[in-house]
Protein backbone atom coordinates (compact mmCIF):
# COMPACT_ATOMS: atom_id res chain seq x y z
CA UNK A 1 0.00 0.00 0.00
CA UNK A 2 2.96 2.27 0.44
CA UNK A 3 3.69 1.72 -3.09
CA UNK A 4 0.61 2.39 -4.48
CA UNK A 5 -0.25 5.59 -1.98
CA UNK A 6 3.13 7.65 -2.00
CA UNK A 7 5.33 4.99 -4.45
CA UNK A 8 7.34 4.32 -1.89
CA UNK A 9 8.41 8.05 -1.45
CA UNK A 10 11.08 7.75 -4.06
CA UNK A 11 9.02 10.31 -6.92
CA UNK A 12 11.03 13.01 -8.61
CA UNK A 13 10.87 16.73 -7.69
CA UNK A 14 10.10 17.37 -11.31
CA UNK A 15 7.28 14.82 -12.40
CA UNK A 16 5.83 15.69 -8.71
CA UNK A 17 5.60 19.23 -9.93
CA UNK A 18 4.30 18.47 -13.20
CA UNK A 19 1.85 16.58 -11.49
CA UNK A 20 0.61 19.41 -9.74
CA UNK A 21 0.03 21.32 -12.24
CA UNK A 22 -1.91 18.75 -14.21
CA UNK A 23 -3.87 18.91 -10.95
CA UNK A 24 -5.32 22.32 -11.08
CA UNK A 25 -4.17 23.92 -15.05
CA UNK A 26 -7.24 21.90 -16.64
CA UNK A 27 -8.75 22.63 -19.65
CA UNK A 28 -11.08 25.23 -17.40
CA UNK A 29 -7.71 27.40 -17.21
CA UNK A 30 -6.92 26.76 -20.79
CA UNK A 31 -10.21 28.42 -22.17
CA UNK A 32 -9.94 31.13 -19.27
CA UNK A 33 -7.88 32.44 -16.82
CA UNK A 34 -7.25 35.92 -15.48
CA UNK A 35 -3.43 37.42 -14.99
CA UNK A 36 -4.04 38.83 -11.57
CA UNK A 37 -4.77 35.53 -10.59
CA UNK A 38 -0.38 34.94 -10.56
CA UNK A 39 -0.34 36.87 -7.89
CA UNK A 40 -2.29 35.04 -5.79
CA UNK A 41 -0.70 31.89 -6.92
CA UNK A 42 2.76 33.34 -5.72
CA UNK A 43 1.18 34.12 -2.46
CA UNK A 44 -0.34 31.21 -1.96
CA UNK A 45 3.06 29.17 -2.18
CA UNK A 46 4.25 30.29 1.28
CA UNK A 47 1.68 29.26 3.64
CA UNK A 48 1.20 25.86 1.58
CA UNK A 49 4.35 25.10 1.45
CA UNK A 50 5.41 26.56 5.94
CA UNK A 51 2.31 26.44 7.50
CA UNK A 52 -0.10 22.99 6.06
CA UNK A 53 2.82 20.98 4.76
CA UNK A 54 4.94 20.23 7.77
CA UNK A 55 2.13 19.32 9.75
CA UNK A 56 1.57 16.30 7.06
CA UNK A 57 5.28 15.37 7.12
CA UNK A 58 5.60 15.08 10.84
CA UNK A 59 2.51 13.08 11.22
CA UNK A 60 3.34 10.67 8.39
CA UNK A 61 -0.14 10.46 7.48
CA UNK A 62 -1.18 8.62 3.97
CA UNK A 63 -3.88 11.19 2.65
CA UNK A 64 -5.65 14.20 3.42
CA UNK A 65 -9.22 14.32 2.14
CA UNK A 66 -13.94 15.70 -5.29
CA UNK A 67 -16.43 15.03 -7.62
CA UNK A 68 -17.71 18.67 -8.26
CA UNK A 69 -14.82 19.34 -10.49
CA UNK A 70 -14.81 15.96 -12.26
CA UNK A 71 -18.07 16.91 -14.93
CA UNK A 72 -16.26 20.37 -15.94
CA UNK A 73 -13.32 18.47 -16.44
CA UNK A 74 -15.10 16.08 -19.01
CA UNK A 75 -17.12 18.81 -20.74
CA UNK A 76 -14.01 21.07 -21.64
CA UNK A 77 -12.48 19.28 -23.65
CA UNK A 78 -16.03 18.17 -25.01
CA UNK A 79 -17.05 21.39 -26.66
CA UNK A 80 -13.31 22.06 -27.69
CA UNK A 81 -13.83 19.26 -30.09
CA UNK A 82 -17.14 20.13 -30.85
CA UNK A 83 -15.99 23.28 -31.97
CA UNK A 84 -12.97 21.82 -34.36
CA UNK A 85 -15.13 18.76 -35.56
CA UNK A 86 -18.65 19.28 -35.19
CA UNK A 87 -19.35 15.95 -33.28
CA UNK A 88 -21.59 16.85 -30.39
CA UNK A 89 -20.16 17.49 -26.87
CA UNK A 90 -22.21 14.61 -25.52
CA UNK A 91 -20.68 12.14 -27.54
CA UNK A 92 -17.25 12.98 -26.98
CA UNK A 93 -18.26 13.64 -23.52
CA UNK A 94 -19.31 9.76 -23.62
CA UNK A 95 -16.21 8.33 -24.82
CA UNK A 96 -13.31 10.35 -23.15
CA UNK A 97 -15.16 9.35 -20.09
CA UNK A 98 -15.03 5.46 -21.04
CA UNK A 99 -11.68 5.65 -21.88
CA UNK A 100 -10.20 7.62 -19.29
CA UNK A 101 -12.25 5.39 -16.68
CA UNK A 102 -10.77 2.54 -18.40
CA UNK A 103 -7.48 2.83 -18.26
CA UNK A 104 -7.66 4.46 -14.78
CA UNK A 105 -9.36 0.90 -13.95
CA UNK A 106 -5.65 -0.67 -15.93
CA UNK A 107 -4.35 1.71 -13.41
CA UNK A 108 -5.72 1.26 -10.56
CA UNK A 109 -5.39 -2.77 -11.19
CA UNK A 110 -1.87 -2.88 -11.52
CA UNK A 111 -1.73 -1.02 -7.83
CA UNK A 112 -3.26 -3.37 -5.92
CA UNK A 113 -2.43 -6.44 -8.03
CA UNK A 114 1.41 -4.80 -8.41
CA UNK A 115 3.15 -7.65 -6.10
CA UNK A 116 1.32 -10.63 -7.48
CA UNK A 117 1.99 -9.28 -11.26
CA UNK A 118 5.65 -8.75 -10.50
CA UNK A 119 6.07 -12.05 -9.35
CA UNK A 120 4.49 -14.14 -12.08
CA UNK A 121 6.35 -11.42 -14.95
CA UNK A 122 9.64 -11.13 -13.19
CA UNK A 123 9.73 -15.32 -13.64
CA UNK A 124 9.66 -14.69 -17.29
CA UNK A 125 12.08 -11.73 -17.77
CA UNK A 126 13.98 -10.67 -14.45
CA UNK A 127 13.73 -6.67 -15.86
CA UNK A 128 9.96 -6.29 -16.03
CA UNK A 129 8.00 -3.48 -13.77
CA UNK A 130 5.37 -2.36 -13.09
CA UNK A 131 4.25 0.87 -12.22
CA UNK A 132 0.88 1.54 -10.47
CA UNK A 133 -0.85 4.15 -7.92
CA UNK A 134 0.50 7.09 -7.71
CA UNK A 135 3.64 6.54 -10.08
CA UNK A 136 1.44 5.79 -12.64
CA UNK A 137 -0.80 9.15 -12.29
CA UNK A 138 2.75 11.20 -11.40
CA UNK A 139 4.13 10.01 -15.08
CA UNK A 140 0.96 10.03 -16.57
CA UNK A 141 0.08 13.28 -15.86
CA UNK A 142 4.23 14.93 -16.06
CA UNK A 143 3.43 13.84 -19.39
CA UNK A 144 0.21 15.27 -20.58
CA UNK A 145 1.27 18.07 -19.03
CA UNK A 146 3.89 18.69 -21.18
CA UNK A 147 2.01 17.76 -24.09
CA UNK A 148 -0.54 21.09 -23.03
CA UNK A 149 1.93 23.61 -22.01
CA UNK A 150 3.86 23.07 -25.85
CA UNK A 151 0.27 23.13 -27.45
CA UNK A 152 -0.42 26.29 -25.97
CA UNK A 153 2.98 28.07 -27.02
CA UNK A 154 3.03 26.44 -30.14
CA UNK A 155 -0.51 28.39 -31.11
CA UNK A 156 0.36 31.48 -29.23
CA UNK A 157 3.64 31.82 -31.10
CA UNK A 158 1.96 31.16 -34.16
CA UNK A 159 -0.75 34.10 -33.12
CA UNK A 160 1.60 36.35 -32.09
CA UNK A 161 3.74 36.13 -35.54
CA UNK A 162 0.21 36.70 -37.13
CA UNK A 163 -0.72 39.38 -35.15
CA UNK A 164 2.14 41.52 -35.77
CA UNK A 165 4.09 40.68 -32.92
CA UNK A 166 3.15 42.65 -29.48
CA UNK A 167 2.79 46.01 -30.26
CA UNK A 168 -0.53 45.80 -32.39
CA UNK A 169 -1.77 42.93 -29.80
CA UNK A 170 -1.30 45.41 -26.97
CA UNK A 171 -2.40 48.54 -28.81
CA UNK A 172 -5.51 46.63 -29.39
CA UNK A 173 -6.16 45.42 -26.21
CA UNK A 174 -5.53 49.36 -24.64
CA UNK A 175 -7.86 50.72 -27.55
CA UNK A 176 -10.83 48.33 -26.34
CA UNK A 177 -10.51 48.77 -22.97
CA UNK A 178 -9.57 45.22 -22.02
CA UNK A 179 -5.96 46.19 -20.35
CA UNK A 180 -7.50 46.77 -16.65
CA UNK A 181 -5.33 45.96 -13.72
CA UNK A 182 -6.86 48.19 -10.54
CA UNK A 183 -10.28 48.31 -10.50
CA UNK A 184 -10.75 49.20 -6.76
CA UNK A 185 -13.99 49.08 -6.51
CA UNK A 186 -14.56 47.65 -2.88
CA UNK A 187 -18.21 46.47 -3.55
CA UNK A 188 -18.37 42.11 -3.16
CA UNK A 189 -21.07 42.36 -6.11
CA UNK A 190 -18.80 43.60 -8.68
CA UNK A 191 -17.86 40.93 -10.92
CA UNK A 192 -13.88 41.24 -11.15
CA UNK A 193 -11.67 43.67 -9.08
CA UNK A 194 -8.61 43.42 -7.73
CA UNK A 195 -9.78 42.60 -4.48
CA UNK A 196 -12.12 40.10 -5.48
CA UNK A 197 -9.21 38.64 -7.21
CA UNK A 198 -6.58 38.85 -5.02
CA UNK A 199 -8.13 37.66 -2.04
CA UNK A 200 -10.32 35.33 -3.57
CA UNK A 201 -7.74 33.94 -5.96
CA UNK A 202 -5.70 33.38 -2.58
CA UNK A 203 -8.01 31.99 -0.48
CA UNK A 204 -9.16 29.25 -3.49
CA UNK A 205 -5.63 28.48 -4.46
CA UNK A 206 -4.70 28.00 -0.86
CA UNK A 207 -7.46 25.63 0.20
CA UNK A 208 -6.46 23.59 -3.43
CA UNK A 209 -2.97 23.07 -2.55
CA UNK A 210 -3.17 22.81 1.13
CA UNK A 211 -5.50 19.92 2.35
CA UNK A 212 -7.21 18.44 -0.99
CA UNK A 213 -6.52 14.74 -1.27
CA UNK A 214 -5.18 14.78 -5.35
CA UNK A 215 -2.63 17.78 -3.83
CA UNK A 216 -1.28 16.38 -1.11
CA UNK A 217 -0.76 12.69 -2.10
CA UNK A 218 1.64 13.59 -4.39
CA UNK A 219 3.64 16.20 -1.59
CA UNK A 220 3.96 12.97 1.01
CA UNK A 221 5.25 10.59 -2.29
CA UNK A 222 8.52 12.62 -2.13
CA UNK A 223 11.05 11.71 0.10
CA UNK A 224 11.46 14.38 2.05
CA UNK A 225 10.40 18.15 3.22
CA UNK A 226 12.73 19.85 1.25
CA UNK A 227 12.01 18.43 -1.96
CA UNK A 228 8.13 18.60 -1.36
CA UNK A 229 8.93 22.53 -0.71
CA UNK A 230 10.56 22.49 -4.32
CA UNK A 231 8.27 20.65 -6.00
CA UNK A 232 5.92 23.37 -4.72
CA UNK A 233 8.57 26.27 -5.93
CA UNK A 234 8.42 24.72 -9.33
CA UNK A 235 4.82 24.26 -9.70
CA UNK A 236 4.21 27.86 -8.79
CA UNK A 237 6.68 28.89 -11.55
CA UNK A 238 5.24 27.01 -13.62
CA UNK A 239 1.60 27.89 -13.58
CA UNK A 240 2.33 31.76 -13.42
CA UNK A 241 4.31 30.72 -16.39
CA UNK A 242 1.33 29.08 -17.63
CA UNK A 243 -0.95 31.65 -17.00
CA UNK A 244 0.52 34.74 -18.70
CA UNK A 245 0.86 32.29 -21.90
CA UNK A 246 -2.48 31.89 -21.79
CA UNK A 247 -3.87 35.61 -20.85
CA UNK A 248 -1.23 36.56 -24.17
CA UNK A 249 -3.71 34.00 -25.53
CA UNK A 250 -6.64 35.93 -24.87
CA UNK A 251 -5.64 38.78 -26.18
CA UNK A 252 -4.91 37.53 -29.09
CA UNK A 253 -8.44 36.47 -29.45
CA UNK A 254 -9.49 39.82 -28.52
CA UNK A 255 -7.27 41.26 -31.23
CA UNK A 256 -8.98 39.13 -33.82
CA UNK A 257 -12.24 39.47 -33.01
CA UNK A 258 -11.85 43.06 -32.07
CA UNK A 259 -14.16 44.41 -34.65
CA UNK A 260 -16.59 41.48 -34.54
CA UNK A 261 -18.37 39.79 -31.49
CA UNK A 262 -18.55 35.94 -32.26
CA UNK A 263 -21.10 35.63 -29.88
CA UNK A 264 -23.40 38.37 -31.15
CA UNK A 265 -22.43 37.66 -35.00
CA UNK A 266 -23.97 33.85 -33.48
CA UNK A 267 -20.31 32.34 -34.64
CA UNK A 268 -20.51 30.73 -30.97
CA UNK A 269 -22.76 30.14 -28.28
CA UNK A 270 -20.63 30.41 -25.10
CA UNK A 271 -17.91 32.71 -24.55
CA UNK A 272 -16.01 29.34 -23.64
CA UNK A 273 -16.60 28.49 -27.32
CA UNK A 274 -13.85 31.60 -27.99
CA UNK A 275 -10.35 30.18 -27.80
CA UNK A 276 -11.17 26.87 -30.09
CA UNK A 277 -12.70 29.34 -32.32
CA UNK A 278 -10.04 31.50 -32.38
CA UNK A 279 -7.13 28.31 -33.09
CA UNK A 280 -9.84 27.07 -36.22
CA UNK A 281 -9.84 30.51 -37.80
CA UNK A 282 -6.26 31.61 -37.28
CA UNK A 283 -4.22 28.95 -37.20
CA UNK A 284 -6.36 25.89 -38.28
CA UNK A 285 -5.35 25.84 -42.12
CA UNK A 286 -1.73 25.14 -40.94
CA UNK A 287 -1.08 20.82 -41.09
CA UNK A 288 -1.35 19.28 -37.58
CA UNK A 289 -2.28 22.47 -35.13
CA UNK A 290 -6.18 21.91 -34.40
CA UNK A 291 -5.14 18.29 -33.82
CA UNK A 292 -2.09 19.83 -31.41
CA UNK A 293 -4.40 21.95 -29.66
CA UNK A 294 -6.99 19.25 -29.17
CA UNK A 295 -4.79 17.12 -27.74
CA UNK A 296 -3.29 19.79 -25.30
CA UNK A 297 -7.36 20.36 -24.17
CA UNK A 298 -7.53 16.19 -23.96
CA UNK A 299 -4.32 15.89 -21.98
CA UNK A 300 -4.88 18.38 -19.57
CA UNK A 301 -9.18 17.13 -19.20
CA UNK A 302 -7.52 13.44 -19.06
CA UNK A 303 -4.84 14.22 -16.38
CA UNK A 304 -7.15 15.64 -14.11
CA UNK A 305 -9.90 13.63 -14.70
CA UNK A 306 -7.65 9.97 -14.08
CA UNK A 307 -6.51 12.10 -10.81
CA UNK A 308 -9.88 12.77 -9.38
CA UNK A 309 -11.11 9.39 -10.24
CA UNK A 310 -8.05 7.90 -8.60
CA UNK A 311 -7.37 9.94 -5.52
CA UNK A 312 -11.19 9.69 -4.59
CA UNK A 313 -11.27 5.98 -5.19
CA UNK A 314 -8.12 6.01 -2.90
CA UNK A 315 -10.16 8.04 -0.02
CA UNK A 316 -13.03 5.65 0.06
CA UNK A 317 -11.03 2.77 0.46
CA UNK A 318 -8.47 4.09 2.75
CA UNK A 319 -10.26 6.88 4.90
CA UNK A 320 -13.42 5.98 4.68
CA UNK A 321 -13.68 1.79 4.56
CA UNK A 322 -10.40 1.10 6.27
CA UNK A 323 -10.71 4.28 8.91
CA UNK A 324 -13.90 5.25 9.80
CA UNK A 325 -16.18 1.60 8.88
CA UNK A 326 -12.94 -0.57 10.00
CA UNK A 327 -13.07 -3.19 7.92
CA UNK A 328 -9.60 -5.13 7.00
CA UNK A 329 -9.81 -5.84 2.84
CA UNK A 330 -7.80 -8.89 0.95
CA UNK A 331 -5.84 -7.57 -1.99
CA UNK A 332 -8.68 -9.20 -3.94
CA UNK A 333 -11.36 -7.33 -1.67
CA UNK A 334 -9.68 -3.89 -2.29
CA UNK A 335 -9.34 -4.39 -5.86
CA UNK A 336 -12.60 -4.93 -6.81
CA UNK A 337 -13.57 -1.61 -4.15
CA UNK A 338 -11.11 0.48 -5.84
CA UNK A 339 -12.55 -0.81 -9.91
CA UNK A 340 -16.41 -0.09 -8.78
CA UNK A 341 -15.26 2.99 -6.83
CA UNK A 342 -13.59 4.72 -10.06
CA UNK A 343 -16.50 3.23 -12.12
CA UNK A 344 -19.25 4.50 -10.13
CA UNK A 345 -17.41 7.99 -9.91
CA UNK A 346 -16.40 7.98 -13.82
CA UNK A 347 -20.36 7.56 -14.32
CA UNK A 348 -21.61 10.56 -12.03
CA UNK A 349 -19.44 12.62 -13.60
CA UNK A 350 -20.25 11.49 -16.99
CA UNK A 351 -24.07 12.50 -16.37
CA UNK A 352 -23.29 15.42 -14.37
CA UNK A 353 -21.62 16.79 -17.18
CA UNK A 354 -24.67 16.64 -19.55
CA UNK A 355 -25.80 19.00 -17.13
CA UNK A 356 -22.62 21.56 -17.25
CA UNK A 357 -23.78 21.47 -21.47
CA UNK A 358 -26.42 24.35 -20.41
CA UNK A 359 -24.42 26.47 -17.88
CA UNK A 360 -22.48 29.31 -19.48
CA UNK A 361 -18.65 30.90 -17.82
CA UNK A 362 -17.08 27.57 -16.57
CA UNK A 363 -14.13 29.56 -15.09
CA UNK A 364 -16.62 30.92 -12.94
CA UNK A 365 -18.48 27.75 -12.75
CA UNK A 366 -15.63 25.62 -12.09
CA UNK A 367 -14.28 28.38 -9.05
CA UNK A 368 -17.45 28.47 -7.32
CA UNK A 369 -18.20 24.44 -7.45
CA UNK A 370 -14.71 24.23 -6.03
CA UNK A 371 -14.65 26.68 -3.69
CA UNK A 372 -17.74 25.36 -2.24
CA UNK A 373 -16.19 21.76 -1.77
CA UNK A 374 -12.96 22.80 -0.75
CA UNK A 375 -13.66 25.66 2.08
CA UNK A 376 -15.06 24.13 4.98
CA UNK A 377 -12.85 21.54 4.29
CA UNK A 378 -9.90 23.90 4.06
CA UNK A 379 -11.63 25.57 7.26
CA UNK A 380 -11.37 22.04 9.39
CA UNK A 381 -7.98 21.54 8.91
CA UNK A 382 -6.97 25.24 9.92
CA UNK A 383 -9.32 25.01 12.63
CA UNK A 384 -7.14 21.93 13.92
CA UNK A 385 -3.47 23.67 13.05
CA UNK A 386 -3.98 26.59 13.69
CA UNK A 387 -6.59 27.17 16.76
CA UNK A 388 -5.73 24.75 19.62
CA UNK A 389 -8.91 25.20 21.25
CA UNK A 390 -11.14 23.42 18.51
CA UNK A 391 -12.45 20.59 19.90
CA UNK A 392 -14.95 18.43 17.25
CA UNK A 393 -18.03 19.41 17.99
CA UNK A 394 -17.00 22.91 16.87
CA UNK A 395 -14.80 21.76 14.03
CA UNK A 396 -17.92 19.41 12.84
CA UNK A 397 -20.74 22.65 13.15
CA UNK A 398 -18.28 25.07 11.69
CA UNK A 399 -17.78 22.60 8.36
CA UNK A 400 -21.24 22.19 8.52
CA UNK A 401 -22.42 25.53 8.37
CA UNK A 402 -19.90 27.02 6.32
CA UNK A 403 -20.62 24.20 3.80
CA UNK A 404 -24.52 24.91 3.81
CA UNK A 405 -23.60 28.74 3.53
CA UNK A 406 -21.25 28.44 0.12
CA UNK A 407 -23.95 26.16 -1.05
CA UNK A 408 -26.82 28.56 -0.45
CA UNK A 409 -24.69 31.16 -2.55
CA UNK A 410 -23.21 29.25 -5.31
CA UNK A 411 -26.05 27.27 -6.32
CA UNK A 412 -28.42 30.22 -5.94
CA UNK A 413 -25.90 32.48 -8.31
CA UNK A 414 -26.57 29.59 -10.65
CA UNK A 415 -30.09 29.37 -10.49
CA UNK A 416 -30.38 32.80 -10.89
CA UNK A 417 -28.38 32.89 -13.81
CA UNK A 418 -29.97 29.99 -15.36
CA UNK A 419 -33.18 31.39 -15.14
CA UNK A 420 -31.83 34.62 -17.11
CA UNK A 421 -32.36 36.72 -13.85
CA UNK A 422 -28.39 38.62 -13.77
CA UNK A 423 -27.57 41.19 -15.89
CA UNK A 424 -24.01 41.11 -16.59
CA UNK A 425 -22.14 44.42 -17.44
CA UNK A 426 -19.80 43.68 -20.14
CA UNK A 427 -16.90 45.49 -21.59
CA UNK A 428 -17.73 47.36 -25.10
CA UNK A 429 -18.47 44.84 -27.57
CA UNK A 430 -18.27 46.03 -31.44
CA UNK A 431 -19.59 43.95 -34.68
CA UNK A 432 -18.88 47.16 -37.21
CA UNK A 433 -16.25 44.71 -38.69
CA UNK A 434 -18.45 41.70 -39.62
CA UNK A 435 -18.60 40.61 -42.83
CA UNK A 436 -22.84 40.69 -42.72
CA UNK A 437 -25.29 42.60 -40.61
CA UNK A 438 -25.11 42.21 -36.79
CA UNK A 439 -27.15 43.88 -34.26
CA UNK A 440 -25.80 44.42 -30.86
CA UNK A 441 -28.12 43.16 -27.95
CA UNK A 442 -29.67 46.31 -26.39
CA UNK A 443 -28.59 46.95 -22.87
CA UNK A 444 -30.74 45.50 -20.04
CA UNK A 445 -31.75 46.72 -16.14
CA UNK A 446 -30.64 44.31 -13.41
CA UNK A 447 -34.20 42.82 -11.90
CA UNK A 448 -34.29 43.08 -8.28
CA UNK A 449 -32.35 39.90 -7.12
CA UNK A 450 -31.57 38.96 -3.31
CA UNK A 451 -28.24 41.05 -2.92
CA UNK A 452 -26.24 37.45 -2.14
CA UNK A 453 -26.57 36.15 -5.15
CA UNK A 454 -25.16 38.55 -6.76
CA UNK A 455 -21.66 38.61 -5.31
CA UNK A 456 -18.61 37.86 -7.01
CA UNK A 457 -18.01 34.05 -7.68
CA UNK A 458 -14.48 35.31 -6.32
CA UNK A 459 -16.00 35.14 -3.12
CA UNK A 460 -17.66 32.10 -2.64
CA UNK A 461 -14.66 30.82 -2.00
CA UNK A 462 -13.36 32.60 1.18
CA UNK A 463 -17.40 33.25 2.47
CA UNK A 464 -16.98 29.43 3.34
CA UNK A 465 -13.68 29.78 4.81
CA UNK A 466 -14.36 32.43 7.00
CA UNK A 467 -17.79 31.33 8.76
CA UNK A 468 -16.16 27.27 9.06
CA UNK A 469 -13.27 29.48 10.81
CA UNK A 470 -15.37 31.95 13.09
CA UNK A 471 -18.18 29.23 14.05
CA UNK A 472 -16.03 26.54 14.93
CA UNK A 473 -13.33 29.16 17.53
CA UNK A 474 -16.79 30.22 18.88
CA UNK A 475 -18.42 26.92 19.12
CA UNK A 476 -15.70 25.52 20.54
CA UNK A 477 -14.96 27.74 23.22
CA UNK A 478 -18.73 27.42 24.02
CA UNK A 479 -18.76 23.86 24.70
CA UNK A 480 -15.60 22.83 26.74
CA UNK A 481 -13.11 24.45 24.52
CA UNK A 482 -9.75 21.19 24.54
CA UNK A 483 -6.71 22.18 26.79
CA UNK A 484 -3.80 23.12 25.43
CA UNK A 485 -2.09 20.58 27.74
CA UNK A 486 -3.58 17.96 25.98
CA UNK A 487 -2.48 18.63 22.48
CA UNK A 488 0.11 16.63 20.58
CA UNK A 489 2.09 19.85 19.26
CA UNK A 490 2.62 17.66 16.09
CA UNK A 491 -0.95 18.79 14.82
CA UNK A 492 -0.41 22.32 15.01
CA UNK A 493 1.79 24.66 12.41
CA UNK A 494 4.92 24.75 13.05
CA UNK A 495 5.02 28.15 13.82
CA UNK A 496 2.02 27.98 16.62
CA UNK A 497 4.93 26.24 18.40
CA UNK A 498 6.51 29.45 20.04
CA UNK A 499 3.06 30.71 20.90
CA UNK A 500 1.64 27.40 22.48
CA UNK A 501 4.38 25.65 24.12
CA UNK A 502 4.76 27.72 27.03
CA UNK A 503 0.90 26.07 27.90
CA UNK A 504 2.61 22.78 27.57
CA UNK A 505 3.41 20.55 30.23
CA UNK A 506 7.10 20.36 30.83
CA UNK A 507 8.06 16.81 30.55
CA UNK A 508 8.96 14.97 34.09
CA UNK A 509 12.63 14.34 35.03
CA UNK A 510 12.35 10.86 35.64
CA UNK A 511 16.08 10.54 36.88
CA UNK A 512 17.00 8.89 40.46
CA UNK A 513 18.36 11.02 42.96
CA UNK A 514 22.17 12.27 42.62
CA UNK A 515 24.31 10.45 44.80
Amino acid sequence: MNDYLLGSRTLGVLPVALSLVGCYVSGVSTLGTYSLIALAIIAMAFPVAYVYLPVFYVLGVHSSYEIFFLPMVIHIPSITFQQVTGVHAIIVSTVISVLCIAYTLVVSSLSVCNDWLRLVLTSYHPYVHLQGGIKAVIYTDAFQVSVMFWTVITVVIIGIIYGGGFGPIFEAASDGGRLIFANLNPSMLERQTLWAVLIGGFSFWTCFNAVHQSVVQRYLSLSSLKKARQSILLFTASTVFFIVVLCIGGLLVYQTYAKCDPISAKLIDQDDQLFPLYVMQTVGNLPGVPGLFVAGVFGAALSTMSTVLNTTALVIMEDIVKIFIKIELSPKAANYLVKGSVLILGVIGLALSFLFQHLEGILSVATSLNGLASSALFGMFTLGMLFPWTNSIGALTGAIIGYLMSFWIVFGIQIVNYMGLVVRNKLPLDVSGCPFNVTLPEPQEQPDIFPVFLISYHWTNPIGVGTTLVVGAIVSLATKPTKLSEINMDYLAPFTHRFFRKFMPKPQDTAGPVA
